[in-house]
């Protein structure tokens, strides 16, 4: 997120609504999530898109400070391609999905949200979500099936001799969590 879009979180009120835009190819999963999100007055669902296309075209037309994204969605795009291209347009990523990636990925996104999910999970993710967005340190309670994605830290890598551990690239990060899926 961008210095001015800190800025904006950490000088906005408490009482700023959060424009969310929801990306999920399962419509009844999309109005369904619509309505969990809209339960807090504090957030308002501008839009819903299913691709990654239509995602972007929100974003450009609806601003929002946060979208939901779920990782598998429709015409074959990706929730990650979409994160990616969301970027361009500074707007913040929570991954909503069934199968969450086995490493962080905080150049994409704040965390992932597991499904299934309750009405509780998502606005305590939403919460944890905003309060990462204004820079506040989350001590809120997380729901157990929400992974927030720390940037700051370097995943664990096993030391081998004459090796120096840097950080997986995202490409290496990709092929490791396809692979994952597909066993």
């Amino acid at each position: 997120m961008s210095p001015e879009k800190q800025d904006f979180f950490a000088q906005a009120g408490e009482g700023m609504v959060l424009k969310i835009l929801i990306v999920e190819d399962d419509a009844q999963l999309a109005v369904t999530l619509k309505y969990l999100v809209e339960d807090n007055p504090r957030y308002r669902v501008v839009a819903i898109a299913d691709d990654e296309t239509s995602a972007l075209n929100a974003a450009a037309e609806h601003r929002p400070h946060l979208a939901l994204v779920d990782l598998q969605l429709a015409r074959g795009s990706t929730g990650f391609a979409a994160a990616v291209r969301l970027g361009d347009y500074d707007v913040p990523c929570l991954f909503v999905s069934g199968k969450a990636p086995g490493f962080s990925m905080p150049d994409l996104a704040l965390g992932c949200l597991m499904k299934p999910f309750t009405a509780e999970d998502v606005h305590r993710s939403l919460a944890a979500a905003e309060d990462l967005m204004r820079g506040r340190d989350t001590a809120r309670r997380t729901p157990d099936n929400l992974r927030l994605y720390e940037p700051d830290l370097l995943e664990e890598e096993v030391l081998e001799s004459a090796f120096i551990p840097s950080k997986r690239s995202l490409k290496t990060r990709f092929e490791h969590w396809i692979a994952g899926t597909q066993q």
